[in-house]
């Protein structure tokens, strides 16, 4: 008899199917229509969310910088803030979003390699705890005592032995040094 029954919670199954979320994960799969739809918005967010693209719209809007220039302070001003704001702006902002969805990207999966290490090292101490129950046990009964178990779950979902709790985790195992 061990003192402490572990319960799994169920997520940690599920965790171990699962990878990091990617944009192309998002993508939608279902119709051809939707799949060309996507594809145009991500070139044309692509080619206009870039430096290149910038440089581009503010010789565009240098064009028309000498016509502003000779309609006097109103005309420059609306020039500045309708034309070369608004174009040479818009892709400049679409590229600092990239740098920083980027930088959380790789924030997340770090963050999810960390939460898969961190399961891994509290796998490896629950059994080290189970191997000390069993210890705890023995000694308990050499000297008459008989321990009351702590399960961590409703009587009525406890369904399998305690043999069944060794051989649920590969990392722990009775008599396994961790």
């Amino acid at each position: 008899m061990t003192i402490y029954q572990h319960i799994r919670h169920p997520r940690i199954a599920s965790r171990r199917a699962d990878r990091p979320v990617k944009v192309l994960d998002l993508l939608p799969r279902g119709s051809a229509v939707n799949r060309f739809n996507t594809k145009v918005a991500i070139v044309i967010t692509t080619a206009v969310g870039s430096m290149w693209c910038a440089y581009a719209f503010a010789l565009f809007d240098l064009l028309s910088l000498p016509e502003a220039i000779r309609g006097g302070v109103s005309a420059i001003v609306s020039w500045v803030a309708q034309t070369f704001l608004q174009l040479v702006l818009l892709s400049i902002i679409m590229v600092g979003q990239n740098v920083q969805a980027a930088a959380a990207d790789k924030r997340a999966e770090a963050t999810y390699h960390d939460a898969s290490a961190t399961l891994h090292e509290v796998a490896h101490v629950q059994g080290h705890l189970a191997a000390q129950d069993v210890l705890l046990s023995r000694i308990a009964e050499k000297i008459g005592l008989d321990p009351v178990p702590v399960i961590d779950a409703p009587p009525d979902e406890l369904t399998w032995s305690r043999e069944e709790a060794w051989s649920d985790d590969d990392t722990t195992g009775q008599g396994q040094d961790t």
